[in-house]
């Protein structure tokens, strides 16, 4: 590699490193307001209704691998340019950690293929110190970001219906979609447990809400990244209307090293690598705003040394990287009898759950642990995809046969046909997604040994659940079986136990990870201020899911939306009155 850098004379008002949701929405409000824009995305141009990257509407046997192996983590078709391992740009790990990171080198990032559920925080979300005694509280609240969740569901859209659930806000819905089979099933079950089991809340339109995106027809491939638009993806709703505006320029493949700065410590700018002819460029402008993902904004500030910041920018508190923390994850499947040999009809519906339970529990103090979690739903008769895929690997025991007689499912010929045939949509699975508590000694930092191919220094991970995560899963697995219970179901695999930390998935492997360049009053205990902006650099932003203190036991997209378009409105004021 050349050390010859590129210098370029032009000077844009604002610099944004990501193009995903906090990019995304900083393009959109920041180009609305009139500024000069260089959008850098370390991935390439994306358009889903582009024909040579369109993966919607195939069929599995269209896969270039006829199902022998993909080079995508959750399939051929899933709009997903990336995943936990990624030629050439390694990560490692200390002290036994298993943490894995998900990286989506693509314009719009993650958004192209997150499940797109669509939860606000709720009021004890933001203080959940004063419930609990843990962790920290933020230094904003609810009705700090009401206004912009308002804004953000009115812009793109998420449907629901109005609960009057204290900790789970309503807010601007569509009309849900009708639940499927065997979500009335998990209904009638969760009703019996004394579950609130309400309508989903996803950005997927049900109907439309502007000139530019077409409704939902129900393909329930929303993971390969919609051609109409139909449900949200940052680079179409947000980035792709931003570039008809002149002001916004967009530097795809571009592998930002670092932010540069001046001898008074203000950023002037980044640099980059263009994974083309891997030569370094510099963008120079007046305010940066980094929105690459909370590990990705990390490294790139851990990466910016200077004397002026030996420890890395923004970072004279010591916690940039630190009090890392991804949602729990834990899941079971189960077979639903009554739901074999059921009449064929297209169920596809969304591409995602159309029934949700919000954690139910707030109020319980007894429980051995003190963070929720929400539950997701799948199931139903979606389109086949490779291997046998409907749950009878995983049958350790007997179930009926079609004379009534019990025996072991599958075998060979007709007697597999007929199973397979039989067990089409009579599998039902649910999941975990829980609330961890920040610990500052699980983070990312520098690794002193290891750079990837572009010559840009890695991260290296320290991560490790809790007690509290543990207590968590294994009340999740309770509720899982007393569920499959309720449906006359039976339980697929093995309850997991203590020895495997009762089925935890590895940190990471949610894809939720926020919290490394947390906001707060004390500029020496925080990165950010209550706005996503630097302690010590005033011109410098991160607004991604790195301010967040803590991780409720919702998605993070929504918050990440509504932040990054309150700290643009507030930057927009900034600049306005000269003080940035």
């Amino acid at each position: 590699m050349s050390f010859q850098i590129k210098k370029s004379s032009k000077v844009y008002d604002i610099c944004i490193v990501g193009s995903g949701a906090g990019g995304g929405m900083a393009t959109k409000v920041l180009s609305e307001a009139g500024f000069k824009i260089a959008l850098l995305e370390a991935g390439p141009n994306f358009d889903p209704a582009n024909p040579d990257q369109q993966t919607q509407f195939k069929w599995p046997y269209e896969s270039p691998r006829r199902g022998a192996g993909t080079s995508r983590p959750f399939g051929d078709f899933d709009m997903a340019y990336g995943g936990w391992e990624i030629d050439g740009e390694p990560y490692t790990r200390k002290n036994g950690t298993k943490f894995d990171w998900f990286r989506s080198r693509m314009l719009g990032g993650r958004t192209n293929h997150w499940g797109r559920i669509s939860l606000r925080f709720g009021p004890l979300d933001f203080k959940r110190k004063d419930f609990d005694g843990k962790g920290d509280n933020w230094p904003i609240g609810y009705e700090d970001v009401k206004p912009y969740y308002d804004k953000v569901d009115k812009l793109i859209g998420v449907f629901g219906t109005k609960e009057n659930i204290p900790n789970e806000p309503d807010g601007y819905f569509l009309p849900p979609p009708k639940p499927r089979l065997h979500e009335l099933y998990l209904k009638k079950a969760g009703q019996k447990s004394g579950l609130p089991v309400i309508p989903s809340r996803l950005s997927i339109l049900t109907k439309r809400i502007d000139n530019r995106r077409g409704a939902c027809f129900y393909c329930k491939q929303c993971s390969r990244s919609c051609s109409i638009y139909g449900d949200f993806s940052s680079s179409s709703v947000l980035v792709k209307p931003a570039l008809e505006y002149d002001n916004v320029d967009l530097y795809v493949n571009a592998m930002v090293r670092e932010v540069l700065t001046d001898e008074n410590g203000k950023a002037t700018g980044v640099s980059y690598i263009n994974k083309h002819d891997l030569q370094e460029y510099t963008v120079k402008a007046k305010v940066v705003i980094l929105a690459a993902s909370a590990c990705g904004s990390a490294r790139i500030l851990l990466n910016s040394k200077s004397s002026k910041f030996p420890n890395g920018l923004a970072n004279s508190s010591g916690v940039v990287g630190k009090y890392l923390h991804d949602s729990t994850g834990a899941a079971r499947t189960a077979l639903v009898p009554s739901l074999m040999d059921r009449k064929r009809y297209n169920e596809d519906g969304v591409g995602g759950m159309h029934l949700y339970v919000p954690w139910w529990l707030n109020d319980s103090k007894n429980l051995g642990f003190t963070r929720g979690y929400h539950m997701e739903f799948w199931g139903g008769m979606g389109m086949p995809a490779y291997g046998v895929g409907f749950g009878m690997e995983n049958i350790n025991g007997l179930v009926p046969g079609k004379d009534g007689q019990m025996k072991k499912p599958g075998g060979y010929g007709l007697d597999f046909k007929n199973d397979v045939n039989r067990f089409y949509g009579a599998i039902v699975g649910m999941a975990g997604r829980g609330e961890s508590i920040p610990q500052k000694d699980n983070y990312c930092e520098i690794d002193p040994d290891v750079v990837d191919k572009y010559g840009i220094p890695v991260l290296r991970f320290n991560y490790k659940w809790t007690d509290e995560e543990r207590k968590q899963a294994k009340h999740m697995h309770e509720t899982f079986e007393e569920l499959i219970h309720n449906m006359g179901g039976i339980a697929l695999g093995n309850k997991p136990g203590k020895e495997s930390d009762y089925g935890l998935d590895v940190p990471g492997r949610i894809i939720h990870e926020v919290g490394t360049t947390r906001m707060g009053d004390n500029s020496k205990t925080s990165v950010l201020n209550k706005y996503n902006q630097a302690h010590d650099v005033p011109n410098l932003f991160v607004m991604d899911g790195g301010g967040f203190v803590s991780q409720a036991d919702k998605n993070p997209t929504w918050t990440i939306l509504a932040l990054a378009w309150r700290a643009s409105e507030y930057l927009t004021e900034e600049i306005k009155k000269m003080n940035i």
